[in-house]
């Protein structure tokens, strides 16, 4: 059942998805949260955050908190409703159930403590997202170096900056201006 709702998501057909992965039984617990999580992505596909916020907090709850994507989701979920206190703990609860290995919540996690000021924790955090592998590595640095030189530290956020440049191969317009 899971595999058929993940292939009508993979043609974006997603109220059929969700019709699929409602019948998904409760009495399989790991298939079952992860049903719940689907339908959440997809409603959130929709543009329907509320019932994404819904279904995700349901399969967080099901893996009594220890559901990292799912957390992860959810913070973008309420990032996007402006709800930033509400998605901050969502992200951070995303990096404990991970074992601090879930970087995309750790970079988000970054850039919301960024926009607060708290530029050393934000720098610290960006620092920690960047070692590890992703798409989100070169932003990461990037982030870095701005923090840095906030900071004052010159040398040390102009080899962020190439660092970024350098990950994206070349192909960083915010990463060359901030250079520059």
């Amino acid at each position: 059942i899971l595999k058929r709702g993940d292939a009508l998501v993979a043609q974006e057909k997603y109220k059929l998805a969700i019709e699929e992965y409602r019948k998904v039984s409760t009495r399989d617990a790991d298939s079952y949260a992860r049903a719940i999580y689907n339908i959440g992505v997809c409603h959130y596909e929709l543009w329907q955050t509320d019932e994404a916020i819904t279904f995700y907090k349901r399969a967080i709850e099901l893996k009594q908190g220890n559901y990292p994507r799912a957390s992860y989701a959810l913070g973008v979920a309420l990032e996007d409703q402006g709800k930033t206190t509400e998605a901050k703990a969502a992200y951070e609860q995303a990096i404990n159930a991970s074992q601090r290995e879930f970087a995309r919540a750790t970079y988000r996690l970054g850039l919301i403590v960024a926009k607060a000021g708290e530029l050393k924790k934000a720098a610290a955090l960006f620092r920690e997202a960047a070692a590890r592998a992703g798409e989100h590595v070169p932003a990461s640095h990037n982030n870095l170096g701005v923090m840095l030189a906030q900071l004052g530290f010159m040398n040390e956020a102009e080899q962020e900056f190439t660092i970024a440049l350098k990950q994206a191969n070349g192909d960083f317009a915010e990463a060359a201006h901030n250079l520059n």
